[in-house]
């Protein structure tokens, strides 16, 4: 099978992990369907190949370090653009909670999906370390999809879609990316975000030196 380069994980057009019971099966790739629709015209880094990058790398993460349930690990990860404040105007994780009491989720596995997905954000949840391994590890994976060539990337694809010049792309490598390393939770996603970080510094680097020529 096609190998994908985020945590080394299964190319995104590939069958879905398996997380669990059928049933549980059968929610996640619930899932993977309803957010392959709902980003699908996405062209500012949001698009379906990012949460899929998120969901595998989670999926990866939890592998790696245990201790977590792995449902709640796709859903949250599968789930956490669904209500974004950047994307939609949704309040209290609407589109997440729809779909997942469609799905017939029990309430409180719902509730602890969403706690997930809502310490994922960055800007809102600066100094402040996820209360679950859930959120943890969904977490990490979504700052992982930051960093790297696909973080460089996505930053301009971002700023590109939102009229913004380059110059305040490159201005989110500082205030945001070229942090993350230092805050991520699990060993797992610190050793894979090292040469991720790497090459942001190299590019910043060669940036600086092309447009200084």
């Amino acid at each position: 099978m096609k190998a994908c380069s985020s945590c080394g994980a299964e190319s995104p057009d590939g069958p879905a992990p398996k997380t669990g019971s059928a049933a549980e099966d059968a929610v996640v790739a619930a899932a993977l369907d309803y957010v392959r629709a709902l980003f699908s015209g996405d062209a500012g880094g949001h698009d379906p190949s990012h949460t899929l990058r998120v969901y595998r790398c989670a999926l990866r993460i939890a592998s790696r370090e245990g201790g977590a349930d792995r449902q709640i690990v796709a859903l949250a990860a599968l789930l956490h653009d669904a209500d974004d404040h950047k994307l939609f105007a949704t309040e209290g994780n609407a589109n997440a909670r729809r779909f997942l009491t469609a799905q017939g989720l029990a309430s409180d596995r719902i509730e602890r999906v969403c706690a997930a997905i809502n310490e994922v954000s960055f800007s809102r949840n600066r100094g402040k370390r996820p209360s679950t391994p859930e959120a943890a590890i969904v977490q990490d994976a979504d700052r992982l999809d930051a960093l790297g060539a696909v973080g460089v990337a996505r930053t301009f694809a971002y700023g590109g879609a939102h009229g913004r010049p380059m110059e305040d792309s490159l201005a989110h490598f500082r205030d945001k990316l070229l942090l993350l390393r230092g805050e991520l939770n699990t060993d797992a996603a610190r050793e894979l975000a090292t040469p991720r970080h790497a090459f942001l510094e190299q590019f910043l680097a060669a940036y600086a030196r092309e447009t200084e020529e």
